[in-house]
């Protein structure tokens, strides 16, 4: 399906006939906050071209990060996105960043957060209320996770927005932090936001699969304890997340976000053993619990990803046998005891 990169981030950058549509009911500028993290270039550029699609080629895109990647800055410069060199965390009043209509807040702190707690808790939750300042008319479009709700019986479906959470550790605890402070700026200034509850994209340079598939590729044996997982093609985060922005409002529209499978990771090994020609080695017992989250309100609301996991699979079986790039940074979804 892909040979390179460029083809993975045209594809990742199409806008749908509904994204344009929505985007033509809008106006004004918009600003991703963390636009240097995995999702954050893609995102970007279907942005700008959705945007383009719809007629409006003078509101401007702004990509926020620090930036340590020039050639990923210029590359989306080539592409008509502005990126603007910020250190979030180094100017308590984000008065430097650019005003805009539209804001997607992408930045978080997941990986080493167990040895440096802290970490987790000022870019998660004290970060969230600078930005919500900073942009109090603003629509904004905040990306959380579905580590904010407990484990879910596998038969279940997986949490749906109305359940109660029940975070596990400092990650988890620190994004739902993240969502009441948000809530806490809807409440007190009217700031218009939606909550995406991401379970787990697919870009196949890195991911849920890309895990999976990297262990069958080198004989290592795939662990079946959390045995069902949720994942969805990063295309369709991107282009939900660019929607959602249409139906936040102070009252915080939650929104579930990943695909419409329950999958079993004993079958995604299979399936990648047999597209590599490799043989696939278990350990392990499935769990009766997993992370799993009921997207049943995303799937009314936009249609269900364009993508579907059986293409996904085997998009992410022929990348790793070509040995086309990868990001080099599990997902750690395996991992049962919010300790990342």
């Amino acid at each position: 399906m892909f040979t390179n990169e460029s083809e993975l981030e045209e594809r990742l950058a199409r806008p749908s006939t509904a994204l344009v549509a929505d985007l033509a009911g809008g106006r004004g500028d918009l600003v991703v906050l963390g636009a240097g993290g995995k999702m954050g270039p893609s995102l970007c550029r279907l942005a700008r071209r959705g945007l383009d699609a719809a007629g409006r080629t003078g509101d401007r895109v702004y990509a926020v990060s620090r930036w340590t990647d020039r050639a990923a800055a210029e590359a989306l410069a080539g592409d008509r996105v502005e990126p603007v060199p910020f250190d979030l965390l180094g100017d308590a009043d984000l008065g430097g960043l650019p005003d805009a209509t539209d804001v997607v807040f992408m930045v978080g702190a997941k990986f080493g957060t167990s040895a440096a707690p802290y970490l987790a808790w000022v870019v998660n939750a004290v970060l969230p209320a600078a930005v919500a300042r900073r942009y109090p008319a603003a629509r904004i479009a905040a990306f959380s996770t579905g580590n904010v709700y407990p484990m879910a019986p596998v038969g279940s479906g997986g949490s749906v927005e109305t359940d109660p959470p029940g975070p596990v550790g400092d990650y988890a605890m620190s994004c739902l932090g993240r969502e009441q402070v948000f809530a806490h700026a809807a409440a007190t200034r009217g700031t218009p936001v939606a909550v995406l509850r991401l379970n787990y994209a697919v870009d196949l340079r890195y991911g849920v699969l890309a895990d999976i598939g990297h262990a069958v590729l080198a004989g290592e044996p795939v662990d079946v304890t959390t045995g069902h997982v949720n994942v969805v093609w990063q295309g369709y985060a991107n282009e939900v997340a660019l929607r959602s922005l249409r139906h936040a409002t102070p009252e915080v529209f939650t929104l579930n976000l990943t695909g419409p499978e329950t999958a079993p990771v004993r079958r995604i090994a299979a399936r990648m053993g047999e597209r590599l020609g490799r043989p696939v080695t278990l350990t392990g017992t499935e769990a009766p619990t997993a992370l799993l989250n009921d997207a049943t309100r995303c799937h009314a609301l936009f249609g269900y990803p364009d993508v579907p996991l059986g293409a996904l699979v085997d998009w992410q079986a022929d990348w790793l046998a070509a040995g086309l790039p990868t990001s080099g940074k599990p997902t750690r979804f395996a991992v049962r005891d919010g300790r990342f």
